[in-house]
């Protein structure tokens, strides 16, 4: 007999997803707007079950994981997805877009991500990194009237594609060196037979493919454009959701499937880890557009999360694990405050910034710390989670690699504190009012905001859970 029940969140979230679907049929187009509603309280319910679940275990037919490391980044795409939800309802009515269908992609992109978090196989891994790639395809070329937007979506279909195909090409060569799909398997393979020239071939494939999903340089190029162009809550589901849910799979992959190729790809992590982080710092100090400005730091935060695996430690599992669940709230809290600007001034301009403090406080103090968050400044969360991060390559011996990164943290200060400047010391345009953010926005800001300084001054909570799930993540 097999186990159903193990799967009931991936169960519901199918189920919910099509149901969301299926309302935008049957309710009047003038009561749509209910929608944005139903979907939120229907993923805070699935939050809870999650949460709930946590330190449920199992395997399906031999491919699909249930276990402490692929639940905790359920509780992560879930919080990520509520998160969207609720800084969508007036965006995505203000924009007009189709209400029903706009909610549906967002459940189902991130029934993927639990689909890519748990899978121990590698044609269901494949499965749900592709149900995740189409649904955002279609989610950011969703902004019809946009010009923009239908750029970001072409050019994100033309490269997700191109990376799709290297991954699956990666994929076969894997299955071909060692004749199995099932990651552990693989494992056994490898750690028997050693290295093939086509597994070595096939792990560079694997890593170029997840490298695109998580924007590490030089598979970044999408980035920029897909992020501006995108409907802005949607840009800011895909830095934070997608990019945790590739590096889950990731570990998979390379964890338990190629540990005995460790000191290899550990290398090729370092040389991509270091390329990140300088040009994702660098290049974001001239950005004018507020979403292309996170999307270079979005960058440089993967070359930041790329240190934990270049640990291939405990501490740096768990250390990515803790630094990727803060990372949604500083990142998507960003978000929220420039979605909520957009809403009154319809700009992503940076320059049109000046003065936001007056026009209203709530969204610049929001959008300043949770840039000091990212930047890793105290008492922020982001501090404690880059110091584990540093930590965790010092151990290994990578010292270098430590101070080159918190060198080019200082460097991220300065074009975080650019935005500061010009929403603190600029003066309000002429003419321009008070902008008024809807009640549910402003509670998630606020709650993303207090998440932020409470992991900040008290993060043992946390701490000792990513580090507990980090051990049996490498429990046999």
């Amino acid at each position: 007999m097999v186990n159903v029940q193990i799967l009931i969140i991936e169960i519901l979230m199918a189920v919910f997803g099509l149901g969301i679907l299926c309302m935008g049929l049957l309710v009047p187009r003038d009561s749509r707007r209910g929608i944005g509603y139903v979907t939120a309280v229907g993923l805070a319910v699935l939050l809870i079950l999650a949460f709930v679940m946590r330190d449920a275990s199992g395997v399906f037919l031999n491919s699909y994981i249930i276990d402490p490391f692929g639940n905790y980044f359920k509780i992560l795409f879930l919080a990520a997805a509520l998160l969207t939800a609720v800084c969508s309802f007036e965006y995505v009515e203000k924009t007009g877009m189709n209400q029903s269908e706009y909610y549906s992609l967002l459940v189902l992109a991130t029934l993927g991500m639990m689909i890519l978090s748990s899978s121990g196989e590698l044609i269901s891994l494949y499965l749900g990194l592709e149900l995740m790639t189409i649904t955002f395809i279609i989610l950011t070329g969703f902004h019809l009237d946009n010009s923009k937007s239908a750029e970001a979506g072409i050019k994100y279909l033309l490269l997700g594609a191109l990376s799709s195909a290297i991954f699956l090409y990666g994929l076969s060569l894997v299955y071909g060196a060692t004749g199995s799909t099932v990651i552990k398997q693989i494992g056994f393979v490898v750690a028997t037979n050693g290295a093939s020239p086509a597994l070595v071939l096939g792990t560079i494939f694997l890593l170029a493919g997840f490298a695109f999903k998580v924007t590490v340089v030089p598979f970044h190029m999408w980035s920029p454009d897909v992020y501006e162009g995108a409907p802005t809550p949607v840009t800011g589901f895909l830095s934070v959701a997608s990019k945790a849910a590739s590096i889950a799979a990731l570990f998979r992959v390379f964890f338990v499937a190629l540990p005995s190729l460790n000191s290899f790809w550990v290398q090729l992590f370092i040389v991509l880890a270091v390329l990140t982080m300088v040009l994702g710092n660098l290049v974001a100090i001239p950005q004018t557009n507020i979403k292309r400005l996170l999307a270079y730091s979005s960058i440089s935060q993967a070359g930041y999360l790329l240190l934990g695996i270049v640990s291939f430690s405990v501490l740096g599992v768990g250390a990515v694990m803790y630094y990727s669940m803060l990372y949604v709230f500083g990142n998507m809290g960003a978000f929220m405050a420039a979605t909520a600007f957009y809403n009154s001034d319809s700009s992503d301009e940076i320059e049109d910034y000046s003065g936001l403090a007056q026009r209203s406080p709530l969204i610049a103090a929001v959008m300043l710390f949770s840039l000091l968050s990212l930047a890793g400044i105290p008492p922020m969360a982001g501090f404690i989670g880059k110091f584990y991060l540093f930590m965790s390559i010092i151990s290994r011996g990578y010292i270098w690699l430590a101070i080159l990164g918190i060198l080019l943290s200082m460097v991220s200060v300065y074009y975080y504190l650019m935005v500061a400047k010009s929403m603190y010391l600029g003066a309000p345009p002429e003419g321009s009012k008070t902008i008024r953010v809807n009640s549910s926005l402003q509670i998630a800001m606020v709650v993303s905001l207090l998440i932020l300084f409470v992991l900040g001054i008290y993060p043992t909570p946390l701490t000792n859970y990513a580090m507990n799930t980090a051990v049996t993540f490498f429990m046999p």
